[in-house]
């Protein structure tokens, strides 16, 4: 009779959170950026039908970095849970933080009882009434929930993108500016997965990019997306 295979947990969790870092690294990264009218959001994003970000709630919205079927899976369960949620109490109940609590718990029970973890990479924003309540928070494959302030960069070479944007963002910059920036950003990383420097990023056209906002000043639905000629004419106004 043979012995079965032993492998021990701490070896199991490193080779999960190295798969799942492997698969989240090689997704093209999203940028989200606190702005004086809200939260902008943008990715270098070709395809038209399969969004990277969405609109969660009235003034909640979802990015993602990862393999799409996974965190679309995600994505619809959230939808799922602010309805059922706004319904069954009220509209203001359904909250960002809630949200990322629900996200934390498949993510983390994903991670330590499946054979293969989600690879997948998560923000939850919501836009509050003034710039202090805005929320912000990233949810990693193991469930791991950080909350973030001003801004947030996931996919490859996150670490060294979230460097750049550090020293280049600001409270209170207009929404031209912070697009600038992030595309600036997206631009860094070149076909083969190296950082450019600084000065010397691609340039990425409008049409190749996903951009959406959620704006403080909306009533209700605060999530807007930002496409053709009015993404292009907010790049180029944040150029001058």
């Amino acid at each position: 009779m043979s012995m079965p295979f032993y492998v021990s947990p701490e070896q199991l969790m490193k080779d999960r959170a190295d798969f799942a870092r492997k698969g989240i690294g090689r997704g093209r990264s999203v940028v989200v950026l606190a702005y004086a009218g809200g939260i902008a959001f943008a990715t270098e994003n070709p395809s038209r039908a399969l969004h990277k970000i969405s609109e969660i709630y009235d003034r909640i919205a979802f990015a993602a970095v990862g393999k799409y079927n996974e965190f679309e899976n995600l994505r619809v369960a959230g939808v799922r849970y602010a309805d059922l949620r706004g319904y069954s109490y009220d509209r203001t109940d359904v909250t960002a933080r809630g949200l990322a609590n629900a996200y934390a718990q498949t993510l983390g029970t994903v991670f330590t009882t499946e054979s293969k973890p989600l690879e997948v990479e998560l923000v939850v924003a919501e836009v509050g009434e003034t710039p202090q309540s805005d929320q912000l928070y990233r949810l990693s494959y193991d469930g791991s929930v950080a909350d973030e302030h001003g801004f947030v960069v996931m996919g490859g070479q996150a670490d060294q993108l979230t460097t750049r944007v550090r020293e280049a963002w600001d409270e209170g910059m207009d929404l031209p500016a912070v697009l600038q920036l992030a595309v600036r950003t997206l631009g860094a990383v070149g076909p083969d997965g190296s950082v450019a420097a600084p000065g010397a990023e691609r340039e990425i056209p409008a049409s190749g990019l996903e951009v959406a906002v959620l704006e403080r000043s909306r009533p209700r639905r605060a999530f807007r997306r930002l496409q053709g000629e009015a993404l292009a004419g907010l790049l180029a106004h944040g150029e001058d």
